[in-house]
């Protein structure tokens, strides 16, 4: 029972920061905030996401190629120019890593206003960190685990970001409903999107990819992540356009 909540606790805290941070704030810049919370939530999401940091400059850069080059051969990420779900995270994570680093050039547009504290991202990227990581939650489940099975989650916690990604970049653009007729393959995984607090609206996303609120199209698409970024708007934590 012990892994298993600290498993939930992990994959929604990451998942949480990722939606929040790198994709809302990096990439769409929805909301505002103070340099202050901004490095605080630098922060909270290596915390979160312990192993699987990703940058909020590579990650924002790389979304944004994303939405501009959708479904085309210039896609970081997409099904249907990469044969399998392993081919398109391991391009993903060259591409990431190439923006990340500033290997490749890219156009102004895309960086413009991207988030970056490149000293942290340093420290929170870097191999030392990511086994430090790896160690701590090794140990936690020496601790924790009461049956062999318990140890398959060990991994998905070491990958988590990724594969929060791969569900969206991958099942998102093959399976589940639309709401609007894009020029892309973008679909909604869920009616109501618990697994993925509200990324799952993914077509309400490339449709309206300005909008702080992914759901809200109908009644039983509830954007828990935009739910929690209203609570921090009336705290004044956060400004929203």
């Amino acid at each position: 029972m012990a892994i298993l909540l600290l498993v939930l606790l992990l994959w929604y805290s990451g998942l949480f920061f990722q939606s929040f941070f790198l994709h809302r704030y990096a990439a769409h810049q929805v909301y505002t905030m103070s340099k202050r919370t901004e490095k605080i939530t630098f922060f909270l999401t290596w915390l979160c996401q312990g192993p699987s940091y990703l940058s909020a400059y590579g990650y924002g850069v790389m979304h944004r190629m994303h939405h501009a080059y959708t479904d085309t051969e210039k896609d970081p990420h997409s099904p249907k120019y990469d044969h399998n779900l392993f081919a398109m995270m391991w391009k993903t994570k060259n591409i990431y890593g190439d923006i990340n680093n500033k290997r490749i050039e890219v156009d102004q547009k895309f960086t413009k206003n991207v988030p970056q504290w490149k000293n942290f991202d340093r420290f929170a990227s870097s191999r030392g960190s990511r086994i430090a990581w790896i160690v701590i939650y090794t140990i936690i489940f020496v601790f924790l685990v009461t049956a062999w099975w318990q140890w398959l989650f060990l991994p998905i916690l070491f990958l988590m970001a990724p594969i929060h990604g791969v569900i969206i970049n991958w099942f998102g653009h093959i399976y589940g409903y639309v709401n609007f007729k894009t020029t892309d393959t973008s679909k909604n995984l869920f009616r109501f999107d618990f697994l993925m607090m509200g990324e799952g609206y993914h077509n309400n996303h490339h449709k309206h990819s300005s909008r702080a609120n992914f759901g809200g199209i109908h009644w039983y698409e509830i954007d828990v992540t935009y739910m929690i970024m209203r609570f921090l708007n009336k705290l004044n934590i956060i400004k929203l356009k």
